[in-house]
């Protein structure tokens, strides 16, 4: 039996993975709780890396409920979205998205047909990192 994917189904794939990140980052950005809602599966783990308190990095757990919670609060406009796609295999894909102010590296998995989201590691870009009072060189250590 060949598993292989044909050119065209290939793309059909391509872009529900890239609809399901828009959603995810689009629903973030402009506080739309059903899209984020769309692209999460309800055993979503997402965990960041972030500046504590004393500025030292740590790391924060989220849960699908929880973004979906802080989905809600408003954003404030003109905000990047980039979605690409590392790797996919059958019905596992693996998608760095890009945003303003993070990057996050997504595990989705296709369930009933759909795309859902259903890991995230994320880390504030650099100029957010330092805004957020991160200290210079911490990230990388």
């Amino acid at each position: 039996m060949n598993t292989h994917l044909t050119p065209a189904t290939d793309l059909d794939e391509e872009r529900m993975i890239c609809a399901t990140a828009m959603d995810y980052m689009e629903g973030w950005n402009t506080a739309d709780a059903q899209g984020m809602e769309r692209a999460l599966h309800p055993d979503l783990a997402k965990r960041a890396y972030l500046p504590g308190p004393d500025g030292k990095p740590r790391f924060l757990h989220s849960s699908a409920l929880a973004l979906l919670q802080a989905t809600r609060v408003p954003k404030d406009g003109n905000r990047k979205a980039e979605v690409r796609i590392l790797d996919r295999f059958e019905g596992v894909a693996s998608v760095r998205a890009t945003m303003t102010e993070w990057v996050d590296y997504m595990h989705m998995v296709k369930v009933d047909g759909e795309w859902k989201i259903i890991n995230i590691l994320g880390e504030f870009t650099p100029e957010k990192w330092a805004a957020r009072g991160g200290i210079p060189g911490e990230r990388t250590r």
